[in-house]
């Protein structure tokens, strides 16, 4: 797998079963931790991944603290409002790590600051805008991962 999309504490089903979606048509693998705000046998979940979701590339964490203990080797770019550096500005390699927070406050400050050096935001160009939805945000960055990828 080229990219791991990792969604900490998702809320939004609607948004994880698309984000499955992306994951699967863009050969991501993709890391949901808990706790989630809904069930994964949710039927908007399912319904937004479609008939997808069975042929997902996935795991499942039971905390933040348990994905990091797995993953501690591992690349990794985090995703947030707070970010210095943009998105294209992401070192993107094979097997990176893509860390997006939750859909009502993105990640947790600890994260924010522990890995203040690998924060990487999308830009936004209104000042009426704080965010944008995450699915649209996790397809921008798999995308702009996998053109540069290519360009290697």
């Amino acid at each position: 797998m080229p990219l791991n999309i990792v969604l900490v504490e998702p809320e939004i089903p609607n948004n994880t079963g698309n984000i499955g979606r992306l994951a699967l048509g863009s050969g991501s693998h993709l890391h949901l931790v808990k706790p989630f705000g809904f069930e994964i046998s949710d039927a908007r979940l399912k319904r937004a991944g479609l008939d997808y979701w069975k042929h997902l590339s996935i795991t499942y964490y039971d905390n933040i603290d348990e994905f990091f203990k797995i993953n501690h080797d591992k690349k990794m770019a985090f995703m947030s409002s707070h970010g210095e550096k943009k998105h294209w500005d992401i070192p993107f390699e094979d097997d990176l790590f893509l860390v997006f927070g939750k859909e009502s406050v993105g990640l947790p400050k600890c994260i924010n600051e522990t890995y203040a050096n690998q924060l990487y935001k999308i830009p936004l160009y209104s000042e009426h805008i704080r965010s944008l939805n995450l699915a649209n945000a996790v397809s921008i960055t798999i995308y702009e991962g996998l053109s540069q990828l290519r360009l290697k």
